[in-house]
């Protein structure tokens, strides 16, 4: 009961949430403006309560308009398994609630409009969210699938990518299909407007996930993945061969031979702690 407490004192409803509720008052849709909001709600907390039984640390849940979005305070170091669970907890949500209202319409506890509507309003939310944009649900498991096999700044650039395009797409098939329809625009806008921050932000974002690796957990880390880096090579050039879920022993080479081995903590503390930000892998492995 607590947790679930702690969960519902992270709710944020945006200025504009209550203005789409006036409004809702006023045309007589406020019905369907409630299941719609119900909806997204379960489906954020879905997120939040997968995130809290995992003991991540929850910023904040925050209902908009057209949607949810729940923000977390993790930087990419969760296991990437752990993760996943937390992105899929919230579409998994949609089907136990079609579930239970298929079962109220069956024993005519609901009218089929009603029935209707609400299964048409989960399957239109389910659907979105799994489109492959960020910050949606789809755009993170892109990211976490992309994160197997590349670095974090290559598997974040190649996300926010991918994105762009997929709203390209999305915005050229609403153009011939509805181009009325000014709520798919602001939707549309949120997501162009999201993406840019995040492109903007890139940087900063892959130096958080940095610090949160240096200063953070360690234990979380289990599976080693070497990179092999030249003793040429520039420091922040090996950083930026991280991956999410592993933890790098750094193998330096010169002339294909190698030439010793340091831990990935190392070169995290030479970055941030001795701001050593020019150096090169042969710098350190003679200091250590």
């Amino acid at each position: 009961m607590n947790r679930v407490i702690s969960l519902l004192q992270h709710v944020y409803i945006h200025p504009l949430l209550w203005f789409v509720i006036a409004i809702s008052i006023a045309t007589a849709h406020f019905l369907e403006v409630c299941l719609l909001i119900g909806i997204i709600f379960i489906h954020e907390m879905g997120h939040a309560a997968a995130a809290s039984f995992f003991s991540w640390r929850i910023k904040k849940i925050t209902l908009l308009p057209f949607g949810g979005v729940a923000e977390m305070e993790e930087h990419g170091n969760r296991p990437l398994k752990e993760e996943a669970i937390v992105v899929l907890a919230g579409p998994a949500q949609h089907i136990w609630m079609v579930a239970l209202a298929f079962g109220l319409f069956y024993f005519e506890l609901i009218p089929e409009d009603m029935f209707q509507l609400f299964f048409h309003y989960n399957l239109m939310i389910f659907i979105f969210n799994l489109f492959p944009v960020w910050p949606l649900d789809g755009g993170k498991l892109i990211f976490m699938f992309l994160s197997l096999k590349k670095s974090f700044p290559i598997a974040h650039r190649l996300t926010l990518i991918i994105s762009f395009l997929s709203v390209g797409i999305f915005s050229v098939v609403t153009l011939l299909a509805a181009p009325q329809q000014l709520n798919v625009w602001i939707i549309v806008g949120f997501l162009l407007f999201s993406l840019y921050h995040e492109w903007k932000q890139r940087r900063y974002i892959f130096m958080r996930f940095l610090l949160e690796r240096y200063y953070g957990k360690k234990s979380d880390l289990q599976a080693l993945k070497p990179i092999q880096a030249n003793e040429q090579d520039l420091l922040i050039d090996v950083l930026e061969k991280f991956q999410r879920g592993c933890k790098h022993p750094i193998i330096v080479e010169s002339d294909g031979k190698e030439k010793g081995m340091l831990d990935e903590n190392e070169l995290l503390h030479a970055y941030f702690s001795e701001k050593r930000l020019t150096d090169k892998i042969s710098d350190l492995l003679f200091s250590y």
